[in-house]
């Protein structure tokens, strides 16, 4: 099958990448691929944890909100 890698080349790549990072830094590699790779999918798809609860407005007080009117009344008077 042309294009396709098969499990000997596979296994060529295993220990080319062996040999350059060595067996310590593999772990670690993978672990950062999954966070991001986990990372992108949550981002995606718009699930997390934090995204249950739509944010809610500030609430104006009732000085402000008098202020305002009595703004709208000079202007129309």
């Amino acid at each position: 099958m042309p294009g396709w890698i098969g499990l000997p080349e596979l296994l060529i790549l295993l220990v080319v990448v062996l040999i350059f990072f060595g067996p310590k830094r593999l772990p670690e590699m993978g672990r950062s691929l999954g966070r991001g790779l986990r990372e992108f999918k949550e981002s995606v798809t718009g699930s997390a944890a934090d995204d249950d609860e739509p944010a809610a407005l500030p609430v104006a007080s009732e000085t402000s909100a008098s202020k305002t009117q009595s703004r709208e009344n000079e202007t129309i008077a």
